[in-house]
């Protein structure tokens, strides 16, 4: 298949979140299936490439659109880049969405539109990449969530030619890409797709549910996930949609690059180590206890956090449990940024107990990294969580996570307090304090064992979170996507 996998962000080149890791794993493991796979991404400001530079193909303004290029790269990796090369819309100070005080820039609907644009074109005869046009084109959240009704357009207008099917994935429900409905214009949506049955959304326009509305096959990123976001608890004010459309979605567990996150050949730890010999690990723990400045004491219990900081991560249920934690001796290292308050109340545990806590806001991938391989244990009590990927980490590691109860960290932790032969990690029984602290100290008590603290180390150290799985089930929903888009032709008596 000729696979375009359409992103706002791709790692190592730009990355906010996990879906900055799928996009940089998930189409090699694609193309080493067998598949033509091209990435489709912005060429936002101050974004490294290193690869083959082609010839940059010129796509003229078209209505609202502003020119622009694709400039083709051929990646480090393998897979070729399309680089949406657009300066009014990409060049920009701050991050992919927001400025750099953090507020959304306000022409979001026209630069991911323009986006959702080009990405339908490469899935059309009038692909501009010569020789080549997708058969299938993979659009990420809400960013390109117009790219499959920009599709279904194109074979409404002529059902002659060979027109992409679509394949859309959630990432992550709450982020929906809500624009005023005066927008459908610019976006040249057609007036018959505008109202419920389209892109209105409680009155506004939605580009993550004109993507549902019009895929032919729906995604999201962990079995547990699929099946919650079909309620009203999680859906978002969507769920109705995705219950409508059940026979279209499935549920496919994120992995994880297994050579960038392998402690035996990662290249930020200062130790590495395998499932056979851990002691580059306490190794590690030195090395993070020295550099965050907490008490080098082998025998504490060190709490490793790397995580957005808002209500949705649990962060408010460590900061309720962390007294405790300190008191049966325990430390702390949280690495992250996000809600005003809790970076506050986060600070004041650290000024408090600063031998004890160490909080480090912003991003550093070395201290990430670090973090997971000197932590003894990882903290992630998400109240929802679609899939996550720390937990991941953690348990190639060898550092057991504790996780909420819900969405992918279900899916990809067991237990040990359920089965203790089996186990790698502590999952929370309710997505609250008591939860949390509960949690928390079989987690305490088990680590307190060192031979069954071991054991689950190395139930954790062996999973496979390899894409190689993943990429197959992907490939399987592109088929079926494929045959639904096929015309169907009937015979008359």
């Amino acid at each position: 298949m000729n696979v375009l996998f359409a992103t706002p962000e791709c790692a190592p080149y730009v990355k906010t979140g996990g879906l900055g890791d799928v996009s940089g794993a998930l189409p090699a493991a694609l193309a080493a299936l067998g598949h033509d796979v091209r990435v489709l991404l912005p060429a936002y400001r101050g974004m490294k490439v290193s690869g083959e530079l082609g010839d940059g193909i010129d796509l003229p303004a078209d209505g609202p659109w502003p020119a622009a290029q694709l400039l083709p790269v051929r990646a480090d990796n393998g897979v070729p880049l399309l680089l949406l090369a657009c300066p009014a819309l990409y060049q920009r100070a701050g991050g992919p969405y927001v400025d750099s005080g953090g507020h959304e820039y306000p022409d979001n609907v026209i630069r991911f539109g323009f986006l959702s644009r080009i990405t339908a074109l490469l899935g059309t005869a009038a692909s501009p990449v010569e020789g080549w046009q997708a058969d299938l084109v993979h659009a990420n959240d809400w960013p390109c969530g117009l790219a499959p009704l920009y599709l279904a357009h194109a074979r409404e207008q002529d059902a002659h030619r060979p027109v992409a099917a679509s394949v859309v994935t959630i990432h992550n429900l709450a982020f929906q890409g809500v624009f005023d409905l005066e927008h459908a214009d610019l976006l040249a949506i057609p007036r018959h797709w505008r109202g419920i049955e389209g892109v209105e959304f409680w009155g506004q326009l939605s580009m993550l549910k004109a993507g549902l509305q019009f895929a032919h096959a729906i995604t999201t990123v962990s079995p547990t996930y699929a099946q919650e976001i079909q309620t009203p608890a999680f859906g978002a004010g969507l769920d109705g949609v995705l219950r409508s459309r059940a026979d279209r979605l499935t549920g496919i567990l994120n992995g994880i690059d297994g050579a960038v996150w392998n402690p035996s050949t990662d290249a930020l730890l200062p130790h590495r180590y395998g499932p056979g010999d851990l002691s580059g690990k306490s190794r590690n723990k030195a090395t993070l206890q020295a550099r965050c400045g907490l008490l080098p004491d082998p025998n504490a219990m060190l709490f490793g956090l790397v995580s957005r900081l808002t209500a949705q991560k649990g962060i408010d249920l460590v900061l309720e449990g962390l007294q405790p934690l300190l008191q049966a001796g325990g430390q702390l290292v949280l690495l992250g940024s996000g809600e005003p308050q809790l970076q506050r109340q986060l600070q004041d545990a650290a000024d408090r107990a600063p031998r004890a806590v160490s909080v480090n806001f912003g991003f550093d991938e070395a201290l990430a990294h670090l973090i997971e391989a000197g932590a003894d244990c990882f903290l992630m009590p998400s109240r929802f969580e679609p899939c996550g990927l720390n937990q991941m980490y953690s348990q190639a590691y060898g550092t057991p996570p504790l996780v909420g109860g819900t969405g992918g960290l279900v899916d990809s932790v067991l237990d040990a307090t359920l089965a203790p032969e089996t186990g790698t990690g502590f999952v929370m029984r309710s997505p609250d304090s008591a939860g949390f602290a509960d949690a928390l100290a079989r987690a305490r008590a088990t680590w307190e064992r060192p031979a069954d603290w071991g054991r689950i180390q190395a139930n954790g150290m062996r999973r496979d979170f390899g894409w190689a799985a993943s990429a197959r089930r992907y490939e399987a929903v592109y088929a079926e996507a494929i045959e639904r888009a096929r015309p169907r032709s009937f015979s008359t008596p």
